[in-house]
């Protein structure tokens, strides 16, 4: 039996899978990666979290970084694997999406936003860092671009940042919370386009295998994480997903 048709198999028996993706399954969709040669932190410095909020030149240089979109990590579209993802949500099959990533695709292809997790944030709006108000960049763009003003929040006046999460600031607990708990409930763990590599996040197939369930990671580029798998695919995510999905 062909890998892809395993892959069928092991998502047709099981009964509660949970998604886990990385940027692997994001650059179909001509967004970069992190890491990589050419990827968003070869080309430019990350700003730290304590940086941000100490000084004024650094959340400067962060807005113009956002309105100027620097990294790319908005404005494209959802690829086949995102949609092969919504369709397991769809049909009952996925209960939750855990996502590394920012860039708001898994919502655009029409999995609810209920059931996507995102540990590392979301680029496509922003937050008040002292009472978590969410503000919509357009509404920010004429007070930056236009005004030259930095960001504050409406309600408050606290700093507002882009609502990643940034190198040095905590993870963002209740969605850890939960992610940790819909790996512990789900008896197949599909990791999509994730390197393993950064932790605490590279930590739950860990937590999903041990926990009895099986593992699956489709990637392009071998992880540390491929000897514990019960099934490994070096490919590309959407075409993999696309034909898995159908197959099913």
């Amino acid at each position: 039996m062909s890998p892809r048709a395993t892959l069928a198999e092991m998502i047709r028996d099981a009964e509660r899978i949970v998604v886990f993706t990385g940027a692997g399954i994001s650059t179909e969709s001509g967004i970069p990666d992190f890491r990589s040669p050419g990827g968003v932190w070869s080309r430019m410095k990350p700003i730290y979290f304590q940086d941000f909020v100490a000084s004024e030149d650094k959340r400067r240089e962060a807005w113009t970084r956002v309105f100027a979109g620097s990294a790319g990590w908005t404005g494209r579209a959802p690829n086949a694997g995102h949609f092969a993802v919504a369709r397991l949500v769809e049909q009952g099959r996925a209960a939750a999406v855990i996502t590394q990533n920012v860039d708001n695709l898994h919502q655009e292809s029409g999995v609810p936003a209920e059931r996507v997790i995102e540990i590392h944030g979301n680029a496509s709006y922003a937050t008040c860092l002292e009472c978590g108000l969410r503000h919509e960049l357009e509404d920010l763009r004429p007070v930056f671009v236009e005004r030259g003003e930095i960001p504050s929040c409406r309600a408050c006046g606290g700093l507002v940042k882009s609502a990643t999460i940034s190198f040095g600031q905590p993870m963002p607990e209740a969605q850890m919370s939960r992610a940790e708990a819909e790996t512990l409930a789900c008896d197949l763990f599909l990791v999509l386009g994730s390197s393993l590599v950064v932790y605490p996040a590279a930590g739950l197939p860990v937590l999903a295998k041990r926990n009895g369930a099986r593992l699956v990671i489709v990637n392009r580029e071998p992880t540390e994480q491929d000897p514990l798998a019960d099934l490994v695919l070096h490919d590309e995510i959407g075409p993999v997903m696309a034909s898995v999905v159908a197959a099913g």
